[in-house]
């Protein structure tokens, strides 16, 4: 089936001299996988390596097969190019974390209107935002909602929060329940949003721990979840 869609660019891995096998989050049918002959050697051919960027925004024409298999990429121009996300180094170590999270959290070969809209939102902001230190805390807090173990919000006056359960409570229960700064933080971030998050003060330690902990979340909810290579990268700069 031939379909004209917004997509953003999950990955791209090269496959042998010339090719790419690139991940694309579409609006129209979630995530995608397509094969791009000789991306890498032609000069005059209609996709560039340079358009598939993590993160990148596109406007794509593809052939879904919906047979499982790589699809068919047809066209592709980028859409709202950003002006930061891969030219800010301190960014671009950002971008290139997050976009390891989303390969490794986001399966769903169907639409999902709202996770990309959030995507969206996301990444146009931290492109032109200067306030990124806890960027990429609340984004994987928020990104729960959509893969759906959400904290559930009702009883955050209680001083424990269950990991594994995704609820806040008022004795710990199991050895994932968590408390003191780190449930306290949770709150917080909880009750962001993208324009407060400098308002949240926190020294390297503090935001490595934290992440730490939501990555631990991740771990719990997601079968076969993988921390991201480029953690080590992110956790020097922030």
């Amino acid at each position: 089936m031939l379909v004209s869609t917004k997509a953003i660019v999950i990955s791209a891995l090269k496959y042998g001299e010339a090719d790419l096998i690139v991940k694309l989050y579409t609006l129209s049918d979630g995530l995608r996988t397509y094969m791009l002959r000789g991306v890498l050697k032609s000069k005059k051919g209609k996709f560039k390596a340079s358009m598939f960027q993590a993160l990148t925004k596109l406007e794509i024409v593809a052939n879904h097969r919906n047979t499982g298999k790589l699809e068919y990429l047809k066209e592709a121009r980028v859409e709202g190019a950003y002006a930061s996300l891969h030219t800010n180094p301190v960014k671009s170590a950002m971008v290139m974390f997050l976009s390891e999270m989303l390969k490794n959290t986001i399966k769903e070969e169907e639409a999902n209107p709202e996770l990309f809209g959030f995507l969206e939102k996301s990444f146009e902001f931290l492109d032109h935002t200067s306030k990124m230190a806890n960027f990429h805390l609340f984004f994987l807090l928020k990104l729960t909602r959509y893969l759906g173990f959400y904290p559930e919000n009702r009883n955050s006056d209680f001083p424990v929060f269950n990991l594994l359960e995704g609820v806040f409570q008022e004795i710990p229960t199991n050895d994932y329940c968590i408390e003191g700064a780190n449930a306290d933080l949770l709150k917080l971030f909880l009750n962001a949003d993208f324009f407060s998050l400098q308002e949240i003060r926190l020294n390297q330690s503090r935001r490595n721990e934290f992440l730490n902990m939501l990555l631990l979340y991740y771990e719990l909810h997601i079968e076969s979840f993988r921390k991201p290579k480029s953690l080590a990268v992110l956790n020097e700069i922030f």
